[in-house]
């Protein structure tokens, strides 16, 4: 496909296609995402409901998606309502579909908070980078996306530098300072592995029914996160509607709780987008090298990591790693370049 017909953004002789703009978004979104919600469910007075913060995180991507959906029509507000209602309620089976992957990402989301609860932050985002592989996986079953031996042997390399820059410290235990995680470990590695299997299950998916409709993404986004906001409010019912009936709906909410909840409606939209315009296996890469910057931002600003030579070298089997998936070899038979098989153009 030609530069020029690439979705993206041009500056005089400058241009990006979206899939960059979208994978960078979803790096710093991932980062600052990480950051301040580990900090709002560690600090002291963070005790608000989870599954509370889940629902309010699908309201605002709802709400979000349906202002995108208007712009990118280019009509008037109530127009744009009359259209969601119309592809909502009158086409309902066409909506219906997307009550599979809302399901998973719902789960999916209140298992991470049962991980982050029950885990050192650590352990929980080495093991939740087997959302990778996961997505890899089901990207050749469900989509007939076939990897090639570079391919393959890159996510081998990321999910092994991922390991090395998620190892911790032994100082660590010794560090008097250093917060120490409560609950059960088994709880919360059961919680976690469960959620890369719904996650990889759920944006393969997704992906599948954007790329197989003519139908605007934003719209889709509406969908799933009516889907989410409503599944949501039922576990909030099962979970915690005795607490909600005492202290109300979002009891112990503050800046910190608004704004992670913020932060993950934001990286809600970005995903969309990322998955309409790259892969979900980019998706993957993209939050690993998230997770560089993580440390690295902890490290400097918040004094609670410590940087390591095993930090060094996780980084730079990420980096390559990640080169080596977009960069694999075309034949040299062919006479015509082909495209590397599992990487969109």
């Amino acid at each position: 496909m030609a530069v020029d017909s690439l979705p993206g953004i041009r500056a005089g002789a400058i241009f990006v296609p979206y899939k960059y703009v979208a994978l960078v978004l979803l790096m710093v979104q991932t980062t600052s995402s990480i950051l301040v919600l580990r900090y709002s469910r560690t600090r002291e007075g963070g005790a608000y409901l989870s599954t509370t913060a889940v629902v309010m995180a699908e309201l605002f991507k709802l709400l979000g998606s349906a202002v995108l959906l208007n712009y990118e029509r280019r009509e008037s507000p109530l127009e744009t309502i009359g259209y969601m209602y119309r592809e909502l309620f009158i086409n309902w089976v066409s909506s219906l579909k997307l009550s599979v992957p809302a399901l998973l990402y719902t789960v999916q989301n209140n298992l991470l908070f049962v991980a982050l609860s029950n885990l050192p932050a650590a352990s929980y985002q080495v093991t939740y980078q087997l959302k990778i592989l996961t997505t890899a996986i089901f990207s050749v079953i469900m989509l007939g996306r076939s990897l090639n031996m570079y391919q393959w042997l890159s996510l081998v390399l990321l999910m092994g530098g991922v390991a090395l820059v998620q190892m911790p410290s032994s100082s660590d235990e010794e560090d008097p300072t250093a917060i120490k995680p409560i609950g059960n470990q088994i709880v919360g590695l059961i919680a976690v592995l469960s959620a890369c299997c719904s996650s990889g299950f759920a944006g393969v998916y997704f992906e599948k029914i954007l790329k197989g409709t003519k139908q605007s993404l934003w719209l889709r986004n509406v969908q799933l996160g009516l889907f989410g906001m409503v599944l949501g409010l039922i576990g909030v019912y099962a979970n915690d509607g005795q607490a909600v009936a005492e202290n109300g709906f979002f009891q112990n909410y503050d800046g910190i709780t608004w704004t992670a909840i913020s932060l993950q409606a934001f990286g809600g939209l970005i995903i969309a987008a990322v998955i309409k315009y790259a892969d979900n296996i980019l998706k993957g890469f993209a939050n690993s090298i998230s997770i560089i910057l993580t440390g690295l931002i902890s490290f400097i600003m918040l004094a609670d990591f410590q940087l390591t030579f095993m930090f060094a070298i996780g980084a730079f089997l990420v980096m390559g790693a990640t080169f080596l998936y977009g960069h694999t070899p075309a034949p040299a038979a062919s006479a015509t370049p082909a495209k590397p098989n599992g990487l969109p153009k």
